[in-house]
């Protein structure tokens, strides 16, 4: 098969992977063209920064192509690759947690437990942006629970961490999510 000058919509995952496994540099590229928005979506969530974001991206990348071969061929690739890019975002918070500082508990107030009114002007950037905000421990649970669908307990052993931590991690995030909207919605509407 011909391989240069093909796009990647030209190519199943399978064909593509088979490439890989062959050592077509070509497929390696189209595979990553493929799948690099969909990774960049999800690091992102885990990241604070677009750099970040990337540098797990690449990482993730890496693992994949090294891993490969292990790929069961039956299953849809993405999913396969998702479990990648999540585990890799988390290994990589495990290795800088222990020099990022976390935020006091009495930072986070519990007294405006409300739901806040939605702004039908906020974005995906906006809210990316206040996410962002978030120190590490409390993004990444939220991003586990309330994206992924993991348990505490699973949470808390993929991080080290008591399901308690996990539990009350992602209260506070919750907690700082509406506070950081709420601030970010009253300065907006000063600014108007």
């Amino acid at each position: 098969m011909v391989w240069t000058n093909k796009k990647t919509e030209d190519f199943t995952d399978i064909q593509l992977i088979d490439g890989c496994l062959s050592g077509k540099s070509r497929c390696q590229e189209l595979l990553y063209k493929r799948y690099f928005s969909f990774a960049m979506s999800i690091c992102i969530r885990y990241a604070k920064t677009t750099d970040y974001a990337m540098e797990v991206v690449n990482d993730s990348y890496l693992k994949m192509f090294e891993n490969l071969k292990s790929f069961d061929k039956s299953k849809p690739f993405k999913s396969w690759f998702a479990r990648i890019l999540v585990n890799t975002a988390i290994d990589d918070f495990r290795k800088k947690r222990k020099f990022k500082a976390n935020i006091a508990v009495d930072e986070v107030s519990n007294s405006d437990s409300r739901e806040p009114e939605i702004d039908e002007a906020l974005n995906a950037e906006d809210i990316i942006s206040l996410f962002s905000l978030l120190p590490d421990n409390l993004r990444i649970t939220f991003n586990l629970h309330e994206i992924e669908g993991y348990s505490h307990e699973e949470i808390g052993e993929m991080l080290g961490i008591e399901t308690s931590s996990s539990r009350a991690n992602l209260t506070r995030a919750k907690s700082l999510l509406r506070n950081l909207y709420c601030k970010n919605a009253l300065v907006k509407s000063y600014n108007e």
